[in-house]
């Protein structure tokens, strides 16, 4: 690694990119719609979903 010409940008660039990556997903939380939420939250407790999702059955 001390051959590749400067190789110190490379943890900097992969820190920016973790950290603005975990900002937007915490502000996307932060201002999500509360009512999407809590119907994401009801899908695995809905045959709602299972009866108008279009697939076929087993």
């Amino acid at each position: 690694m001390s051959a590749i010409e400067n190789v110190e940008i490379y943890p900097i660039i992969s820190l920016l990119i973790f950290v603005i990556f975990f900002v937007g997903m915490f502000i996307w939380v932060i201002t999500a719609d509360k009512n999407y939420i809590n119907h994401m939250k009801e899908m695995p407790f809905s045959d709602d979903h299972q009866k108008n999702s279009g697939y076929e059955k087993v």
